[in-house]
């Protein structure tokens, strides 16, 4: 590396570095020591032979299946920041330097593909947590682990806030926040390849292809045009994409009978865990989390959509103006706010979600759900069947519905509410200890600041490698505003933690 290089480098490090307060480095350290007890506190579980598939199998497979999961979706997660944050970039910047990265963005950007690997997707994100949440929840509340109270089992293994912790940080946040950064690095290998390829698998499989119905229903309600990048379907393409349709929406069928009958028979991990809870609160929970979900979901979408509307044409509505207020205060501060505290409730519900709808009948004991095979019942006590229901409607439909209509998510007084108490969750700390492994991760693996390689948007324009322009109405029947859409590649905007100003930031570039 040449001194020059050396030098534009060490100036672009420097405009993502932040002020490190007192404050600050007590939430870095007491966040890396939350992740390290709640590691231990949850290996020691699965030790005990109290998890579904320890006792299944032993534990050393748990703990290799769960370390492989969190391994995966932080690449699930990280390459999703990667993708969305590069389709306006000119690829010829990229194509020589960083060959795979090419490969990866000629594939998904080809068509709609991106959408089909946002659908894809977001099914691997659910599945790989119900796996973790298979290996490191616990079955029976009682059982003892490292001579801990009741209270702290509680909080960290029957609630969930262990793994809770160690999945946000280390297979979430960690590579969103380098992946937000550093895109073009972050995809430049054939992992990131084999997972785009097996996202555009799972959706081409049809198991999530009802979103497709949801999303042309959207399109007529809300009188907006889907826009696509392909011709219309005909012939057989056309029969054997509505034939999905319909196979996913038996399947979708299916898993929420199978899912309702359990929770009304008392025959989830709920009468387990939570032996109190009458079954019509269980019943009632299981939609509950799931319209969380779906809200956080779907307010991404729209706080994406809005960021790109003038100041005075956000939020028409008391509650939207506040909304607005709150998350654009400052220089749009609270934005990478929410999405740290969104993260936190949304895998809360997922593996609260996971739990409600994991089964618990023994096989071969007449007992089996519709009178299914013994293989298939131990199958479905897995809750994978959970995984689909929350795929399509908890998160893409939302998603989906706040592409299409965003004002009616910002107006919604639930919105704030959610708003705060995310915004709260990120103040905490809780999460805190990511940026300082994303540090290590960009040393270990030697990821470099995307304007090392392509400049920032101002110097591409300057180079006659304008960034391609995006209009609000593409987003409209599409997943792309659930990443981390509107962070330009190349930009200081992004997650570089929790910054008081991006005109900080700017004045330091």
């Amino acid at each position: 590396m040449t001194e020059v290089d050396t030098t534009k480098q060490s100036s672009h490090d420097d405009a993502h570095d932040i002020k490190l307060t007192p404050f600050l480095a007590f939430k870095y350290v007491a966040s890396i020591v939350l992740l390290c007890f709640s590691i231990v506190i949850v290996v020691a579980l699965i030790f005990t032979g109290n998890t579904r598939v320890s006792k299944a199998t032993n534990p050393w497979v748990a703990l290799i299946v769960m370390t492989l999961a969190v391994v995966w979706l932080s690449m699930i997660e990280g390459q999703q920041a990667s993708l969305v944050g590069l389709p306006p970039v000119d690829p010829d910047l990229y194509k020589d330097t960083h060959p795979i990265t090419y490969k990866n963005a000629a594939l998904a950007f080809k068509g709609d593909n991106l959408d089909r690997y946002l659908m894809g997707r977001q099914f691997m994100v659910l599945l790989v947590v119900f796996v973790i949440n298979q290996c490191g929840s616990p079955l029976d509340p009682t059982v003892d682990v490292l001579g801990l109270p009741d209270g702290v089992k509680l909080v960290f293994l029957d609630v969930g806030l262990g793994m809770i912790i160690f999945t946000c940080i280390l297979g979430q946040l960690t590579t969103q926040v380098n992946a937000s950064h550093c895109m073009i690095d972050f995809i430049n290998n054939y992992f990131a390849l084999f997972t785009l390829y097996t996202a555009m698998a799972v959706e081409f499989s049809g198991v999530m292809h009802s979103s497709y119905l949801i999303q042309n229903i959207l399109s007529v309600a809300s009188g907006k045009p889907i826009q696509s990048n392909e011709e219309p379907k005909s012939g057989f393409t056309f029969v054997f994409f509505w034939g999905r349709v319909l196979m996913s929406l038996a399947i979708l069928g299916f898993c929420l009978a199978v899912t309702l009958s359990a929770l009304f028979n008392g025959q989830t991990m709920m009468s387990v865990k939570y032996p109190n809870v009458p079954n019509g609160v269980s019943v009632f929970l299981f939609f509950f989390f799931m319209a969380i979900v779906g809200m956080l979901e779907g307010m991404q979408i729209a706080f994406f959509a809005v960021a790109k509307l003038p100041a005075e044409e956000r939020g028409t509505s008391f509650f939207g103006k506040k909304t607005c207020d709150l998350l654009f205060k400052g220089n749009g501060e609270n934005l990478p706010g929410f999405m740290i505290g969104r993260q936190l409730t949304v895998v809360f519900s997922f593996f609260l979600v996971a739990s409600i709808t994991g089964l618990n009948i023994t096989p071969g004991e007449g007992e089996n759900i519709f009178g299914i095979s013994d293989g298939a019942q131990a199958f479905l006590n897995y809750g994978f069947h959970g995984a689909v229901i929350t795929t399509i409607l908890a998160s893409i439909t939302w998603q989906l519905a706040a592409s299409a209509f965003p004002m009616a998510f910002l107006n919604n007084p639930v919105t704030y509410i959610l708003l705060c108490i995310a915004l709260f969750l990120e103040f905490t700390g809780l999460c805190a200890g990511a940026w300082v492994l994303a540090r290590v991760e960009k040393k270990v693996q030697g990821l470099q600041y995307d304007e090392v390689y392509v400049g920032t948007p101002e110097e591409r324009m300057a180079n006659n490698h304008a960034d391609k322009e995006l209009t609000p109405d593409q987003d409209v029947g599409h997943l792309t505003g659930g990443g981390f859409t509107g962070h330009l590649c190349g930009s200081h905007d992004a997650l570089d933690g929790p910054i008081k100003s991006k005109d900080a930031i700017d004045a330091a570039a």
